[in-house]
Parts: structure tokens; sequence; C-alpha cells
């Protein structure tokens, strides 16, 4: 299982990410009762206990997936909104989608990896329900899987940006292990430009 390389990196990098994520499903929270939004697979009877921050730090302390695995499942949470536009983040389905957005990344990215019962322990919920969430997330994506380079770039970029807003001036001028590009370990597959993504991450 790939090792974290800097934990300071991987705790900031999870509490920031499930920030984001918590705002946009708030956002589309209040949305909801003026544009129509489709129920899905991926959305519960009820909004889940816990919240987003502590999902996705459980999710990290079991599942042990590689640092850029994050920013792989936040490029493919990006991609599922976009191309499900009727399907946006919300309290509902943020759960279910992180898990499988994560589990996506790790079998996509990592050389090693647990099989989906593990994760639908991790999440949750049952095996079955992890297996069908896994096929529908992967057409949800059109099985566009491959990130490049720049478009991880630009992801890392976006989330930094982020970090360092709601960083204290003091610390975030001195804080090194936020510059993602150089922290997380690369390991991409192709190098090809993806230029499609590059402003349009998570949008409300």
């Amino acid at each position: 299982m790939a090792e974290l390389e800097n934990p300071i990196v991987m705790n900031k990098t999870v509490t920031f990410l499930s920030s984001l994520v918590q705002r946009v499903a708030e956002s589309n929270d209040l949305n909801s009762q003026f544009q129509i939004q489709k129920v899905s697979v991926f959305h519960g009877l009820t909004r889940p206990t816990i919240s987003i921050q502590s999902y996705l730090e459980r999710i990290f302390k079991y599942a042990n997936c590689s640092p850029s695995c994050l920013i792989v499942a936040y490029v493919y949470l990006d991609r599922f909104t976009q191309k499900q536009p009727s399907l946006p983040i919300n309290s509902f389905n943020v759960h279910r989608l992180l898990i499988t957005s994560v589990m996506v990344a790790a079998k996509f990215m990592d050389d090693l990896y647990y099989n989906n019962a593990y994760y639908a322990k991790v999440g949750g919920i049952s095996t079955t329900e992890m297996n069908f969430l896994e096929v529908d997330f992967l057409f949800g994506l059109s099985f566009n899987l491959n990130v490049t380079p720049t478009t991880f770039t630009t992801y890392c970029s976006y989330l930094q940006r982020e970090m360092l807003m709601l960083q204290p001036p003091l610390e975030s001028s001195i804080d090194s292990s936020l510059c993602l590009e150089k922290s997380l370990k690369i390991h991409l597959c192709f190098d090809e430009d993806d230029t499609s993504h590059k402003q349009q991450q998570l949008a409300v």
C-alpha cells in the first residue's frame, strides 16, 4: 500500500477538501428548491449524521491510499458533476460520492488497494451497494479516468489557493507544506494535455 509521504500535507488536504465539498453541498441544498435535482443511487433517505470531514478522515485512516489519490478523487467528483448536471453534490449524496470516488481513484492510481467489500465497511454501506455505486459512478464519468499531469497540477493549485485563503497570513506565508504539487507524489499514466477542466473545479 502506498505510504503517506507527508502526514501534515495529508491532514491539511483532507481538512480543506472536506471544507470545500461541504460548501458545495450546502449551496446545492439551498438551490434544490429552485432547480430540479434527480434522485440517484448515491442519495440516502436521510442526511448522514457523520460530518463530511470526519467521513473523509475515516476513509483515509482505513483506506491507506496514496496522497495523490485524494486529488484524483477530487478530479473525478468534478467530472461527475459536470457530466451529470442533474446530480449535483448535496447533503444526501456527498458521502456515497466521496467513498466511491476515492475507491475508484485508488484502483486507478495505486499498485495495491483494498477490495469493494473493505471500502463498503469503511463507508458504512453494504458490499452490494458499493458495487452498484462503483458501476454507476464509472458510467457517470463515461469511464474517463485518466488524469494528466497538467490537470493534476491545476487541481492542486486550486486547492492550494483555497488553503491559503483560509490560513492566517503569517502561517500561510511560511507553510511550505501547502505546496501540493511538490509535496504529493505524482504517478499518473499519460502525459497528454487536458484543458477541459482548468477553470471548472466543483462549480456551484
